[in-house]
């Protein structure tokens, strides 16, 4: 089924935000005359997320997955999708931090040559709005650090977006670790022989719930950017 669209909505404690990204999607899609699903992956969010996407499973193409024992963003989206009915998939979270409006130029690149399309908020016509000056530093050293030690990662300007497009075959390349949030860097190192295409978008500050950026989520990313620059100095060895 190469010519439809599979997204992959990993979740936690994203009700209130759930409720309003899946009709937004199904809108843009309709729209845009792409036949897509939705693949919503809950953690068991206390807050009952999952029962807010089953309920609009009813109205809408959604599959809802719920994982009891195992958790974190990136095993979410490996597990969301191995269950993708489509060669073509976006990776994108709950929080409408990320517009559903750029899926149709997403998803077109990756119907044409492009096997990743990253959403870049450092590309030529995105941007950030609403971030303190300390987590926008936090994001241009991470962003930095990626790119210098890891060459893949210069394919694009925005190597730890959590918006984008990809080839479904190289998620599962078998070297791939799912650890922490940063997934998109993780295809990259992996696949350095893919073509990847930047699209600009504009990331906006939640308005609903909280963030789960924290300490963990900053040792996750270090923990992973070594362990990558050790496979690229073993392969190279």
């Amino acid at each position: 089924m190469s010519s439809c669209l599979s997204i992959v909505i990993p979740t936690y404690n994203e009700r209130e935000n759930i409720s309003t990204l899946i009709p937004l999607i199904h809108e843009v899609a309709t729209k845009n005359n792409i036949d897509y699903e939705i693949i919503v992956v809950d953690d068991n969010s206390p807050d009952g997320t999952w029962l807010v996407a089953k309920e609009l499973s009813k109205k809408y193409n959604v599959r809802v997955y719920v994982r009891y024992k195992e958790k974190g963003l990136a095993s979410a989206i490996i597990y969301g999708a191995k269950r993708a009915k489509c060669e073509n998939i976006i990776v994108m979270d709950a929080d409408l931090q990320h517009p559903p409006e750029k899926i149709p130029e997403i998803n077109n690149l990756l119907k044409s040559s492009c096997d990743i399309v990253v959403a870049s908020r450092y590309t030529k016509g995105g941007g950030i709005i609403g971030w303190s000056k300390v987590r926008l530093l936090e994001s241009v050293v991470a962003t930095f650090l990626a790119k210098l030690f890891l060459p893949p990662a210069r394919k694009t300007s925005d190597p730890l977006s959590g918006f984008f497009g990809v080839k479904k075959k190289l998620i599962f390349n078998p070297r791939i670790m799912p650890i922490g949030y940063k997934i998109l860097l993780e295809i990259l190192v992996k696949n350095p022989q893919a073509k990847v295409c930047d699209v600009p978008y504009i990331f906006r500050s939640r308005v609903k719930g909280k963030s789960k950026l924290g300490l963990k989520t900053i040792s996750e990313y270090l923990i992973q950017l070594i362990k990558n620059i050790i496979y690229i100095y073993l392969k190279r060895s």
